[in-house]
């Protein structure tokens, strides 16, 4: 294996908090109500598309309603406004500062509607300690696409070998593996940063652990 030189992030479900379910309980649908609203919204094509940005909101709501015609009010109810959708994780700064200071470049690969990354603003706080990155929104592609991981590593000039990929979704996960990166589904800020250090105890010179 060679030398790691870049972790590389998701974003929603990772860096920030995605929970879909009590953002839409909060908005007063109960879970029968917030199952069809899933059902017919994150479980169809067209959110990829969305994500994509190939459906502008008014076309992405047509389609979700498509799907279920009876419930178009809520449907727009749900997804007049995603404030709050994604919210930040208390463990993501200090776990970017902490890389860069063990010297790894950072970054981010990430499937986000541009409306999300518009109206969750809260949940990015942590930019300003990121080197870069790629979000779908902005490339029209979603994981787990080959293609939208070979744009980000000709895009940054990276080796897939060098770098670490951190996703909670599996199927990202095996893709980037595929394609030389090292993979790690997150499932918990502490298991994750039991992996990180296990992983890069022997590639830093100091002692210093990584920190979440």
């Amino acid at each position: 294996m060679k030398d790691i030189k870049n972790i590389v992030f998701d974003i929603g479900g990772v860096l920030a908090r995605y929970n879909i379910t009590g953002f839409l309980a909060e908005k007063g649908f109960d879970k029968e109500m917030i199952r069809r609203i899933l059902k017919a919204s994150l479980m169809t094509p067209y959110w990829g598309q969305f994500e994509r940005d190939e459906l502008t909101e008014e076309e992405a709501l047509q389609g979700f309603a498509s799907v279920d015609p009876e419930i178009e009010e809520e449907l727009r109810t749900a997804f007049l406004s995603v404030e709050g959708m994604l919210t930040s994780q208390e463990f993501a700064i200090p776990l970017l500062k902490s890389l860069k200071a063990a010297g790894y470049g950072v970054y981010y690969l990430s499937n986000y509607s541009r409306k999300a990354f518009e109206e969750c603003g809260e949940s990015l706080s942590f930019m300003p300690y990121m080197d870069d990155g790629i979000v779908s929104f902005k490339v029209k592609m979603t994981k787990p696409d080959p293609e939208m991981f070979r744009l980000f590593l000709d895009k940054f000039h990276l080796k897939a070998e060098e770098c670490v990929f951190i996703d909670d979704t599996e199927e990202n996960v095996i893709q980037a593996r595929k394609l030389g990166f090292i993979g790690i589904v997150f499932r918990s800020p502490e298991e994750l940063h039991k992996q990180m250090n296990e992983l890069l105890d022997n590639e830093r010179e100091t002692d210093e652990k990584i920190t979440c």
